[in-house]
C-alpha cells in the first residue's frame, strides 16, 4: 500500500515529486557543501544561493541519466519482497551514489564559475563529505517531504472517487 500512496503515480506526479526532492536537496545540499569548503559565513551562504538555479538544472538533467542505472542497482541490493523502506533506503542509496559522484565534480565546475582538474584531484577527500551530506538531506528531510505530500495528493484524490 505504501508504494501506492507515497510513490507517484503517474508522469505529472512524477515531476512534482522530483520537483519537491530537487529544490529542498539543491537549497540545503550545495550551500551546506560550499559553507564546508568556505567557511560558515552569511556571505559564503549567500555566493552558493546565486549558484543554486544552475546546480538545479544540472541535478535534473543528472536525476533523469541516473534514474535507471540507481534502480538497477537498487533492485540487485534488494528482494522483491523486502519491506518499502527498505526499498526506499536502498533507491536513496543508490541514487544518491551516482548523483554524487558527478555533482562533486561538476558542482565545484558550477560553484567555482571555472572548470579546472581540482576537483577531479581532490574527488577522493571531498566525496565522501559530500555523499555523506547528500544522503542525510535526502533520507531525513527531501524525500520523507515529498512521501508525504503524494500521500497527501493521493488520499485527497482517493476521497474524490
Amino acid at each position: 500500500m505504501d508504494f501506492f500512496m507515497k510513490l507517484p503515480r503517474t508522469k505529472r506526479e512524477f515531476a512534482l515529486f522530483m520537483a519537491i526532492i530537487s529544490v529542498i536537496s539543491v537549497n540545503l545540499i550545495a550551500p551546506l557543501i560550499t559553507c564546508f569548503e568556505a567557511g560558515f559565513h552569511l556571505y559564503v551562504w549567500a555566493d552558493a544561493l546565486q549558484v543554486v538555479p544552475f546546480i538545479w538544472l544540472s541535478v535534473i538533467v543528472l536525476v533523469l541519466l541516473t534514474y535507471k542505472p540507481a534502480e538497477w542497482m537498487t533492485a540487485k541490493l534488494i528482494a522483491q519482497e523486502d519491506s518499502f523502506n527498505a526499498h526506499i533506503l536502498a533507491n536513496i542509496l543508490c541514487t544518491v551514489l551516482l548523483m554524487s559522484i558527478f555533482l562533486t565534480v561538476i558542482g565545484t565546475w558550477i560553484g567555482s564559475r571555472h572548470i579546472s582538474m581540482e576537483p577531479v584531484r581532490m574527488f577522493f577527500y571531498k566525496w565522501p563529505r559530500n555523499f555523506a551530506i547528500s544522503f542525510a538531506v535526502e533520507a531525513l528531510i527531501a524525500q520523507p517531504v515529498a512521501r508525504f505530500a503524494m500521500l497527501k495528493l493521493h488520499q485527497k484524490a482517493d476521497r474524490k472517487i
